[in-house]
C-alpha cells in the first residue's frame, strides 16, 4: 500500500509539479513546502537552545507565567521567507500550516521544549475572519505540532469575540490596545493546572498572545494555576 501510494505521489508530481513556496523552484521527491536550499538558508532563530531566556521569551517576562518560548525563524515583511506566511493565510493553504509545523515540532523536539506540556490552544480568529478564510491558520500549524508530538489541541476552550482592526502597521501601544480584552473563555476547568502551549504564526510584540493568557489566568484565584509556553513560526520582533 506504501509503495502504492509512493507511485501515486510520483505520478501527481509529473503531472502537476509542487513548487517551493520560497524561491519557487521545483520540490524533489520527499521535499515539502519549501525546497531543502531553502531550509538550509531558513534564518532559524535557535532559540529552542535558550527556551527561557531569549528575545522572544523576554517579551513575556512578568507579564505572564511563561516558562518557553520558542519561533522557528525570523520573519520579515517583504522578504523571501515571508512568502510562507503569505501562502498560508491568504492564499488558501492550510495544508501548509500542517507541513510547516510538523517540520517545526520535528526540529525542536530533541531540545525538549514540549516536556510537561499539557495542550495546545492556537490563537482562535473570530467567527467571521475565520469563515471568509476558511480556516483558523493557528490550528493548521497546531495540527501540526500535535502529529509530531500528540499533544492535545483544545480548539473550543478560548473564543475570539472581536477583531477590532490589522495589527500589520500598528506599534507596540496600539497591537496592545487593538487586542484587550477581545479574548473570552468558554471552559476554564479543561485549562486548570495546566501547561499550556499558546500557537500562533507570527509573534511581533505578543501583544495577542499575553492577551490571551491574561484572559485566561483571569479566571482562576489562585496565582500559578496556569503556566504558558510560546511557539510560532516567526518571529518579527527584532
Amino acid at each position: 500500500m506504501r509503495a502504492l501510494i509512493k507511485i501515486i505521489e510520483r505520478l501527481l508530481n509529473l503531472i502537476a509539479p509542487k513548487q517551493c513556496t520560497i524561491c519557487g523552484k521545483r520540490l524533489a521527491i520527499g521535499e515539502e513546502v519549501i525546497c531543502s536550499i531553502c531550509n538550509y538558508h531558513l534564518p532559524r532563530t535557535h532559540f529552542s537552545k535558550q527556551p527561557y531566556d531569549n528575545k522572544m521569551a523576554k517579551m513575556f517576562w512578568g507579564r505572564i507565567p511563561i516558562e518557553r518560548s520558542v519561533a522557528w525563524f525570523f520573519y520579515e515583511p517583504q522578504s523571501d521567507v515571508s512568502r510562507v506566511i503569505h501562502s498560508l493565510k491568504y492564499f488558501n493553504h492550510p495544508e501548509k500550516g500542517v507541513l510547516m509545523g510538523k517540520m517545526l515540532a520535528e526540529e525542536i523536539i530533541s531540545d525538549n521544549f514540549f516536556d510537561s506540556i499539557d495542550c495546545i490552544i492556537p490563537i482562535p480568529l473570530t467567527k467571521k475572519r475565520k469563515r471568509s478564510r476558511g480556516y483558523n491558520q493557528s490550528y493548521e500549524i497546531a495540527l501540526g505540532i500535535n502529529k509530531i508530538t500528540n499533544i492535545p489541541i483544545l480548539d473550543n476552550v478560548v473564543k475570539r469575540k472581536s477583531f477590532k482592526k490589522s495589527q500589520t502597521r500598528m506599534d507596540r501601544w496600539q497591537r496592545m490596545e487593538n487586542v484587550e480584552n477581545v479574548f473570552v473563555i468558554e471552559n476554564k476547568f479543561a485549562l486548570s493546572h495546566k501547561h499550556i502551549l499558546i500557537v500562533d504564526d507570527v509573534v511581533t510584540t505578543g501583544a495577542t498572545i499575553i492577551s490571551c493568557a491574561q484572559a485566561i489566568t483571569k479566571c482562576f484565584r489562585e496565582k500559578n494555576q496556569v503556566k504558558f509556553s510560546v511557539l510560532s513560526l516567526g518571529y518579527a520582533g527584532g
